[in-house]
């Protein structure tokens, strides 16, 4: 049995916002394990953060950018240690170069970080340690990605510079009608819903796998035999589907039809998506500013 410390449960704690009991004897009946308690306690409906993935609190900006033709577009996720950084016109024209030459690559990050600095000296991972060196703040190019179709559209949630801000969004389309319309409206759905796939058959096995267990779990405890189980469960992942995946999702500016309705009406057809939200998944250590300054004036 692995020794349950009090940082254990304080830190399930504060994920969770399950109460202190309740977090210790999750980790006593999962042997410490903190991803199974989290899912025994959202099965026992004490979660209150089920599917919190970690702090957001890395600063930086997200960038996109569409080609002339409209034919593709990139986005890229440029990471600063902190906000002043990322406001700076220097972080930012940075980020516009860097985005830039991401669409001349197939959108990975070891190509995107081997293509030519937009300043003409080395690469851009060059040019990113020179700007490390420079500002003395670690900066970091965490992700990228390139979509091409008939049309590509973008967008940019509260935007803090053109084509840059904290949420973007790109939109590969096929079909016919007003393509870039189309596609910016599905952008900002995106961005308002994050969507964890576009189909179904695109969601992530282990995620689902996981929801399935969960809610098993929460039928289960209701005492119902296994047949009425088993058409609860059926019933309840349809609904999770209609939350997660985009084209199963009640369109924001018309709920009464789905985004695979909407795109059917206007005679366009989804090729691809790309939601960036800025440090998402990265957990970064809440600073504790009474120590740090008890820190600074030691021995003053």
């Amino acid at each position: 049995m692995a020794q349950i410390t009090a940082a254990l449960v304080k830190e399930l704690r504060e994920k969770t916002g399950a109460g202190m009991m309740d977090a210790k004897k999750a980790l006593v009946e999962n042997d410490g394990d903190e991803e199974a308690a989290i899912e025994w306690l959202r099965a026992k409906g004490l979660s209150k953060a089920a599917k919190k993935s970690g702090r957001t609190a890395a600063d930086g900006l997200v960038a996109v950018k569409v080609s002339a033709d409209g034919k593709s577009g990139a986005i890229v996720e440029l990471n600063a240690e902190t906000d002043f950084v990322a406001r700076n016109e220097g972080f930012q024209k940075a980020l516009e170069g860097i985005t830039e030459a991401a669409l001349g690559t197939d959108g990975t990050l070891a190509a995107v970080a081997a293509a030519p600095a937009p300043e003409g000296d080395g690469t851009v991972d060059d040019m990113i340690k020179r700007m490390i060196a420079k500002i003395g703040e670690n900066i970091s190019l965490r992700r990228s990605s390139k979509l091409s179709a008939d049309k590509v559209a973008s967008y940019i949630h509260n935007a803090e510079a053109a084509g840059m801000g904290k949420v973007g969004v790109l939109v590969a389309l096929s079909g016919s009608g007003d393509l870039e319309d189309i596609g910016r409206k599905v952008a900002m759905h995106i961005a308002a819903t994050s969507p964890a796939a576009a189909t179904t058959a695109e969601l992530d096995p282990e995620l689902v796998e996981t929801e399935k267990r969960v809610l098993t779990e929460q039928a289960r405890e209701s005492g119902k035999p296994d047949n009425i189980i088993e058409g609860m469960i059926k019933g309840r992942m349809q609904k999770f589907y209609k939350e997660v995946v985009l084209l199963e999702q009640p369109f924001v500016m018309n709920p009464d039809q789905t985004v695979s309705a909407y795109l059917k009406d206007q005679g366009a057809t989804l090729v691809g998506f790309v939601h960036f939200k800025l440090g998402e998944g990265i957990e970064k250590a809440a600073d504790n500013f009474a120590d740090e300054v008890a820190s600074l004036t030691k021995g003053s």
